[in-house]
């Protein structure tokens, strides 16, 4: 029998852990399957995809599927043209979440949000992201030079207009930084591809 308190008591964990739970973690914190779908039936958890829920009492997200994958990919790192979108270096409306992940570890799958899953590695993986906080959640997001450099790397992917757009308005950007963008570029072996393209907006 679900009871008033074992609801309260689980609201009560929710709300220490910023509102949101993996069932992983609520099951290890002593919440019951049959409490956490009370919850969910009651309104008072939403569920934001399988096996992530987030209580319904707080403000709506304003990255719902960038949030949604952080928790879901730990170690992922948003990338391509969700990140360019991120930093408002492309006009393009992203129909799924691009996701970078260590080369040899297994893809991710997740039923919502559609996701794009890339393969880095070296350097390439290892350099050219940092921590942002959205919703309160930490965001792993490949910063802007390294967004451009890793656009131009899958330019048949992507399409060589996006990358082409992107280093035009990356070139407005407060941060931009051609030292920084050669450096990144070169990691990503295309230092001859953007270095053309470049010189004609210098």
């Amino acid at each position: 029998m679900i009871t008033a308190e074992s609801q309260e008591e689980a609201l009560h964990l929710f709300r220490g852990h910023q509102g949101m739970l993996r069932t992983s973690q609520a099951l290890a914190l002593g919440i019951h399957p049959r409490t956490l779908y009370a919850l969910h039936d009651a309104g008072l958890v939403e569920r934001l995809a399988r096996g992530l829920y987030r209580l319904t009492e707080l403000p709506p997200l304003t990255e719902p599927d960038l949030v949604t994958v952080a928790l879901r990919i730990p170690d992922g790192v948003i990338c391509l043209i969700s990140a360019l979108a991120f930093h408002d270096l492309t006009t393009q409306i992203p129909h799924a979440v691009d996701v970078a992940v260590e080369q040899g570890k297994r893809g991710p799958r997740l039923d919502y949000p559609p996701i794009r899953v890339f393969w880095f590695s070296g350097n390439a993986w290892r350099e050219g992201f940092t921590n942002y906080t959205i919703d309160e959640i930490p965001i792993r997001v490949t910063i802007p030079a390294k967004t451009i450099a890793d656009s131009f790397k899958y330019r048949r992917k992507l399409g060589q207009d996006i990358a082409l757009e992107a280093l035009e308005r990356y070139h407005q950007h407060p941060d931009f930084d051609v030292g920084e963008l050669l450096h990144y570029a070169r990691i990503c072996r295309v230092e001859t591809v953007i270095k053309p393209y470049l010189e004609m907006l210098l």
